[in-house]
């Protein structure tokens, strides 16, 4: 008989999480923590074929995506919640409490390393979980054109991966991936559920945040 097919090798330089609900559990490699955990969302950066003739630039159709991201937090102990977003500035903190930074907006994706958010991992204990979502601030909803890859960088640790692959059209908000304590371990689960705004996602988490309408 034929030899069996080589097993495909294992990537220890990253890992992939393909389904929503998929997760894995990563432990701190020192006493002290986790150190800084890079959340890094990074999309197509060439702008949509020119379509519609002047009308459709007239409305906006041949604009580039603004992606923005963000995460929804909540403290350990305190109960503390909130929002972390360029929209608002809401840019938190990475020393003090939420112990989390949005490092800057990328308006157009032209930035080649995208957006990044920081969390201070060696104040994890005391943070009890982080949704990381993107929305569409500006231009069509249309996240295969996006083409979005969010990475979870570790310190130590092979990256986390989660493709935006299997998109709604019609949704400007995405839920990516949902971080959370597993025991001492570090538990990160794609999520990948698209939504109309903030409310309809913070309604299916259950975080119980007030919302009302903001620019940038």
């Amino acid at each position: 008989p034929p030899p069996p097919p080589a097993a495909k090798p294992i990537s220890l330089s990253k890992v992939t999480l393909e389904k929503r609900g998929q997760s894995i559990s990563l432990e701190k490699k020192a006493d002290a923590g986790f150190g800084e955990i890079v959340f890094n969302l990074n999309w197509n950066q060439r702008p949509p074929q020119k379509s519609g003739g002047f009308f459709g630039g007239l409305l906006g159709a041949n604009k580039a995506t603004d992606l923005d991201l963000g995460c929804l937090w909540e403290m350990e102990g305190s109960g503390q919640k909130g929002v972390i977003q360029a929209l608002g500035e809401a840019w938190g903190d990475y020393a003090r409490e939420p112990f989390i930074r949005h490092a800057g907006d990328d308006r157009t994706g032209a930035m080649a390393q995208g957006e990044n958010i920081k969390i201070n991992g060696d104040r994890l204990s005391q943070i009890k979980r982080i949704l990381v979502f993107a929305f569409i601030y500006d231009g069509a909803p249309n996240w295969a054109a996006a083409d979005g890859v969010a990475t979870v960088k570790i310190p130590g640790q092979p990256d986390i991966e989660v493709r935006l692959d299997n998109p709604a059209s019609g949704q400007g908000m995405c839920a990516i991936a949902l971080i959370e304590k597993d025991g001492g371990k570090l538990k990160v689960t794609k999520e990948e559920r698209y939504f109309r705004g903030h409310k309809h996602m913070d309604e299916t988490y259950r975080w119980g945040l007030r919302w009302v309408s903001g620019s940038k």
